[in-house]
């Protein structure tokens, strides 16, 4: 059998060949005719896909390009409160060092109170010694009135001794000298009734109360004026911080070192408000304004992506804006394009929490409005 089955395709390859050339071009045409037709399709769908893909891509990038700048110079900002004490002392407890968390109203070191405790017991003997003075004065201005009464009296027993006196020395019963010292006393009770009727008057001055404070001494006033600033200082010797946040700078915070009022230190980090300080090239500004919508990511956390909208531009973003010196006209200056800060306002809470200095990358949609 298979002597047969060989010996039958050597006589159909012998046929082949015994063909001539334009038949054996029409067989092979016909034997490829059902497969060639399914490339030629193919290959024009490759030619066709390659072009709309391109103008697709460029049309991609023609219409989103100038819609937005960006930068990845920016940085995350936080407010920084310096915190210095109102009185001056000596430091004789710290509750807090470098990098500690601090609630608002938590203690932060205490100054020596034992000055200011002294400067408030004074205070109070001198409201003490104000309101005697008050009560005295207020005796004297009751006893001033005694006192003019009798002066009343004076003058009217010098009055009639006079014009006794007066009457003899018209009938001549009397001497020049009697005369005249019942003139002089008449004169002595009178002044005597005036500086009764001064002292009175300013006792009761002094006694009386203020008009701008019903109720109240002057000079009692006064002494309750320096009780309560003695108090004021008095609580001033514990410092307590003005926010949350962390503690920086506290290098000069020690036990036993005297602090100076005014003089600041340490510094809080205060945690609850942040933003983006973002570096944008001068050419960028162009279309930016107010109001317009950030997006932030940052390089810390790569999954975060936050909200935000532009807050302001240029120095009022809270930094310094420094630019390069001038140039003297020398033909040897060459322009440099400048970086102007732009404060982005962060609008949605971070999911984990944002530390100042933390790198961030910027993009302002430059098509929303703004004003």
């Amino acid at each position: 059998m298979d002597m047969l089955e060989s010996k039958e395709n050597s006589e159909q390859f012998d046929a082949s060949d015994s063909l001539p050339a334009e038949d054996q071009d029409g067989a092979v045409a016909e034997a490829g005719s059902s497969g060639k037709p399914k490339r030629r399709w193919g290959r024009w769908i490759i030619m066709a896909i390659v072009p709309l893909a391109l103008i697709a891509v460029g049309g991609y990038f023609w219409l989103t390009s100038g819609q937005s700048v960006s930068t990845d110079n920016a940085y995350v900002q936080q407010d920084r409160v310096s915190v210095a004490a109102e009185v001056g002392g000596r430091i004789i407890e710290v509750n807090v060092g470098a990098n500690d968390m601090v609630k608002e109203g938590e203690i932060l070191f205490r100054i020596d109170p034992a000055p200011f405790k002294i400067a408030l017991a004074q205070a109070n003997a001198a409201i003490a010694a104000a309101e005697v003075q008050v009560q005295a004065l207020r005796t004297t201005a009751a006893g001033s009135s005694v006192d003019i009464s009798a002066a009343r009296e004076d003058i009217a027993f010098a009055q009639a001794t006079f014009e006794r006196q007066q009457a003899l020395m018209q009938r001549g019963f009397t001497t020049k000298a009697d005369f005249d010292a019942a003139q002089h006393a008449v004169e002595q009770a009178r002044a005597r009734l005036r500086q009764a009727q001064a002292d009175a008057a300013e006792s009761q001055s002094f006694a009386a109360n203020a008009r701008s404070m019903p109720g109240e001494n002057p000079a009692i006033a006064a002494a309750k004026v320096q009780r309560d600033q003695a108090q004021l200082n008095l609580s001033r010797t514990i410092v307590r911080a003005p926010s949350s946040g962390r503690v920086a700078q506290a290098d000069r915070l020690q036990i036993g070192q005297m602090m100076v009022s005014g003089l600041p230190a340490l510094t809080i980090v205060a945690d609850k408000k942040s933003w983006v300080e973002a570096n944008f090239k001068e050419t960028d500004l162009a279309e930016m304004k107010v109001g317009q919508k950030a997006d932030l990511s940052f390089d810390a956390y790569p999954d975060i992506k936050l909200n935000g909208h532009v807050e302001s531009i240029g120095a009022g973003t809270g930094s310094e804006f420094s630019v390069l010196p001038a140039q003297n006209a020398t033909g040897n200056w060459v322009k440099v394009t400048q970086r102007v800060p732009v404060r982005i306002a962060i609008d949605e809470a971070s999911p984990r929490p944002l530390i100042a200095g933390l790198s961030s990358e910027v993009t302002v949609d430059i098509r929303s409005k703004g004003k």
